[in-house]
């Protein structure tokens, strides 16, 4: 159980944002700075070596990622591969079709990403999302059509864990006779719930250390074997001319280890869920707390409100007792969520949304500590109007 004063334990819900590093990814760092530091495109012994590493890592991330190690290309993380993967696709394609087709509860970077492309004359058609934060296969297959080039669905949403059907995209480009093909934004399902691009039948699909125990600055993307997209940058041979510059070999060395330290997906699955339903009983015991998530979310994710206590305050009496969550992206600073507010929550809900995240270390013990915080907070808060 929870200490008395919650301030003397510490209980980190933000992984969703970032996780903490694991050993056996700041251990790969620690030697790739110090050991294997040589440049991974130099010839000579310490080159070959720092290749090798950078080589092996790529097989890691690929493995868990059941693909072809030649279909990873390493990038900073995240927000690249989705930036790559859109603009690359978009310009490569644009000869045969100007449509892509998107959502709107899309992670900033590909949201506003789209935005750009739309600045270029591209036609991006959002699809809406129902209640539980989850769009319409039905309407996915009207949207999808012959000039279609691009179908952009993230697996999962970062601010609620709602599991999107990536695997409909597939199905409504055949149809359609589209050129088009299919992104995936897996930066929050990677190493949560398995993941396997072919048969998901994804073209691309983006993927980032930091979110499974490695370090800011590495990410990747997937790139099916034939496919062929435009590059963002010029000027190397490195990653197969895709993404060229000097590869920053301790953050991939570090995403290579993340990697094979991820245990069974379906084991961390259920002591997931284990856990969220742990909560989710003490939660309805201490009232006054809301769901926002769906019932079949990813159990990593909880997206929650507190009706009349608004996000801000109430993130800092967390903070203020070490308990840390957030109240939506981390790339939104703060703003009202444009997830939420397409779900159609309530005014009340949008001024007080928290969102909890786990990761694998997370504990029955950290929970205890989050609900008799938020209790604590309920009761010190003063209503908003």
């Amino acid at each position: 159980m929870c200490r008395r004063d919650v301030r003397q334990t510490e209980a980190y819900f933000d992984n969703s944002a970032t996780t903490k590093p694991c050993a056996e990814a700041i251990d790969a760092a620690e030697k790739a700075i110090e050991e294997i530091w040589g440049n991974p495109s130099s010839l000579h012994k310490c080159g070959m070596a720092a290749d090798a590493l950078m080589e092996r890592s790529r097989e890691r991330v690929a493995s868990k990622l059941n693909c072809s190690p030649d279909e990873i290309y390493f990038t900073s993380g995240g927000t690249e591969s989705n930036n790559t993967a859109l603009f690359g696709t978009a310009r490569r394609l644009k000869k045969q079709g100007n449509r892509i087709v998107s959502t709107v509860i899309e992670h900033p970077s590909v949201f506003e990403t789209l935005s750009e492309l739309e600045k270029e004359g591209f036609e991006v058609v959002r699809l809406k999302v129902d209640g539980e934060g989850k769009i319409s296969e039905d309407e996915l297959f009207e949207t999808v059509d012959e000039k279609t080039i691009l179908v952009s669905i993230m697996a999962v949403n970062n601010e609620t864990g709602s599991v999107q059907p990536v695997q409909a995209a597939k199905r409504a480009v055949a149809r359609a006779h589209s050129p088009a093909l299919i992104h995936c934004d897996a930066v929050q399902a990677f190493g949560k719930m398995p993941l396997k691009p072919s048969a998901l039948g994804v073209d691309l699909m983006s993927i980032s250390a930091h979110k499974i125990h490695g370090i800011k600055g590495a990410g990747a993307l997937y790139i099916k074997k034939g496919v062929k997209i435009s590059p963002l940058v010029f000027g190397g041979e490195q990653e197969n001319r895709f993404r060229p510059g000097t590869q920053a070999l301790p953050a991939i060395a570090a995403f290579g280890a993340a990697a094979k330290a991820l245990p069974r997906i379906e084991e961390e699955y259920e002591k997931a869920k284990d856990l969220r339903d742990y909560m989710l009983g003490l939660f309805a015991k201490a009232g006054g707390i809301e769901i926002n998530s769906p019932s079949d979310a990813l159990p990593f994710i909880t997206n929650i409100s507190v009706p009349g206590r608004r996000s801000e305050p109430m993130l800092s009496f967390l903070s203020e007792k070490g308990v840390y969550v957030s109240s939506g992206s981390a790339c939104s600073k703060g703003k009202r969520s444009r997830v939420l507010t397409e779900m159609g929550l309530s005014p009340e809900k949008l001024e007080s949304p928290l969102r909890i995240s786990f990761s694998r270390f997370t504990t029955k013990e950290e929970i205890d500590c989050l609900v008799q915080a938020l209790t604590q907070g309920i009761e010190y808060i003063r209503p908003s109007k």
